[in-house]
């Protein structure tokens, strides 16, 4: 892929999303590197709005889900409806079936609804009464997730959480970056100005060139190093599984290729191991009473593992 698509999508998002280059960046390396997207934050910072921007840049279909303590796994896979005059029943598809699924306050719904999307996220299919349809390609899940000190609100399982590639916080902007985004929205909303860069067939072109990056076996054995410190620390009760392991390099992989870059750096581990390790890792009761963090665990393990040279 050459500088100007990446460019022209970046410049795309930027339009709705002042002054986030790296939620930008890290939303590119989650679709590039064909995972999910768990976007964490208080209501109100643009967590939807670049959703739907990423998924007009790649003209792709786009559903969006409000999660709520009513919602059933049906309304969201879909389920076999009657019809009474033929006696038969089809299946009627749910809102998972498209290409960038927005599901807006995740974790509003109970535990059962949110298991709902663990087959799709893993695997591209629903299974509904014992038949299996596959979804669209290529499928993403951009969830958004309100702090879960928030009333009405339940914690994502650790199985669940392990399904995104990357969890990424917005944060507020700055004043002058707030400032431009009241002006840009006094007549119009600039979401309705983004225009299509390129095509879900370009992606997941891009999707396979993004595979082709390289690693060699001294920054793959620092890569495994970082997994493992994570295994071995004294405030983590659970490190990371081989599949946040596998997320890490993918990441990093994607992380290389919108660089310009055909190899893995140590450095795309470094800057990758918060955003894909951190909402992996289980904290002990006395660090989680400590006021201990799953990324500060990270960045910790980042300090301590000697970079390769």
């Amino acid at each position: 892929m050459s500088a100007a698509p990446v460019d022209a999508l970046r410049h795309a998002l930027g339009r709705v999303m002042h002054g986030k280059a790296d939620v930008i960046e890290l939303l590119l390396v989650a679709v590039l590197g064909g995972g999910h997207v768990l976007v964490e934050d208080v209501p109100g910072v643009g967590k939807t709005t670049l959703a739907k921007a990423l998924a007009r840049a790649f003209r792709a279909t786009f559903t969006r889900v409000q999660f709520t303590p009513d919602l059933l796994p049906s309304d969201i896979l879909g389920a076999q409806v009657l019809h009474p005059k033929e006696g038969t029943f089809s299946f009627h598809r749910g809102p998972v079936f498209t290409h960038v699924l927005l599901a807006d306050e995740i974790n509003r719904a109970s535990p059962r609804t949110q298991s709902a999307l663990l087959e799709a996220m893993s695997e591209a299919q629903a299974t509904v009464d014992g038949v299996t349809h596959p979804l669209p390609r290529p499928f993403l899940v951009i969830a958004t997730q309100n702090p879960v000190d928030y009333q009405g609100t339940y914690p994502l399982p650790e199985a669940q959480l392990d399904r995104f590639l990357l969890r990424i916080g917005v944060g507020y902007p700055s004043p002058e970056d707030e400032l431009r985004m009241i002006y840009a929205r006094q007549h119009q909303d600039p979401l309705t100005t983004v225009e299509p860069v390129a095509s879900t067939d370009d992606l997941l072109a891009l999707q396979t060139e993004v595979r082709e990056v390289e690693m060699k076996e001294s920054v793959g054995r620092y890569l495994l190093s970082v997994v493992t410190a994570t295994r071995e620390h004294p405030s983590l009760a659970l490190g990371v599984s081989p599949r946040g392991a596998l997320a890490l390099f993918r990441a990093a992989q994607a992380r290389a290729y919108l660089a310009g870059r055909r190899y893995i750096s140590p450095d795309d581990v470094q800057a990758l191991t918060v955003p894909v390790l951190a909402h992996r890792l289980t904290l002990t009761t006395q660090a989680r009473y400590g006021g201990l963090t799953g990324a500060a665990v990270a960045e910790q393990i980042v300090e301590a593992t000697a970079i390769p040279t």
